[in-house]
């Protein structure tokens, strides 16, 4: 039995490793490509990508507080979505690490969700409790970091933080609702994620999978619908100061013909 532990323990680690390299080698090649993939500019106004950027610092602290809840809450990671999640979540940050220093290389290690690999791969939970207790502690510590991150971006970009006020209700919603309603935190986060955008109070979705699926088409559509409205908004104006450019200019014209004939 310990010898197939460790076996798992090895496993998780390589297949982590695998991804880790995979992601690195595909961030390189769009970097060095100069792809505009990767630039959010393409796909956002720049005042509207502020907003969404300290938005990103305050979901991820969300995410690890969930991640968290289902640590303790759901022993062994039994829902295959927030599985999918955890290791995606902890793939981004392992990808996004300066490892210059040497506490990242540390981080690097203990980030690896070797409890849920092994669900994923092996369909069943190793139950070593050391693991769970070192990812709160390491989720816990990132929820520091990108508060850290929110507030050093608010501040040198000179934003507001009414952002952290919503957060806030949203966050108090959510924490409401799996006591209020009897569901588990990813249940909760999808009627929250409806209610906020008017989609209704209803769990969408039977499985993990399904649930987070209707929370990124939630949540994506919209932001997609504040940068149409951003767009429209930035065109209207675009036309109106043409508009009032080029009266303007027409006045300037007859004012310097006058000049030129009174001259005369």
């Amino acid at each position: 039995m310990e010898v197939f532990i460790i076996y798992e323990f090895f496993v998780a680690i390589l297949i982590f490793g695998v991804l880790f390299a995979v992601g690195k080698f595909i961030c390189k090649k769009l970097n060095a490509s100069g792809s505009r993939v990767l630039n959010p500019l393409e796909y956002f106004p720049e005042e509207e990508f502020q907003t969404l950027k300290q938005v990103f610092y305050l979901i991820m602290m969300l995410i690890f507080f969930v991640l968290i809840l289902y640590i303790i809450i759901v022993r062994g990671n039994d829902l295959i979505g927030i599985a999918v999640v955890q290791v995606i979540v902890s793939l981004y940050v392992a990808l996004t690490l300066d490892y210059s220093a040497w506490n990242n290389k540390i981080l690097f290690f203990l980030l690896i969700p070797y409890e849920t690999i092994v669900f994923i791969v092996f369909n069943e939970s190793a139950g070593i409790w050391l693991f769970n207790a070192m990812h709160i502690l390491v989720y816990a510590y990132l929820m520091k970091v990108y508060f850290d991150k929110f507030r050093q971006y608010t501040q040198t970009n000179s934003l507001g933080i009414t952002i952290i006020l919503l957060f806030s209700i949203i966050f108090a919603s959510f924490i409401i609702t799996i006591f209020a309603e009897n569901v588990d935190p990813l249940s909760s986060l999808v009627m929250v994620s409806n209610a906020f955008t008017s989609n209704g109070y209803a769990i969408l979705g039977n499985t993990g999978i399904g649930k987070l699926t209707a929370i990124v088409l939630v949540w994506g559509g919209y932001i997609i619908s504040g940068v149409s409205t951003a767009t429209l908004t930035a065109a209207i104006l675009l036309r109106h100061n043409k508009k009032r450019e080029k009266e303007l200019n027409n006045r300037l014209d007859e004012l310097e013909s006058l000049i030129k004939n009174n001259q005369k």
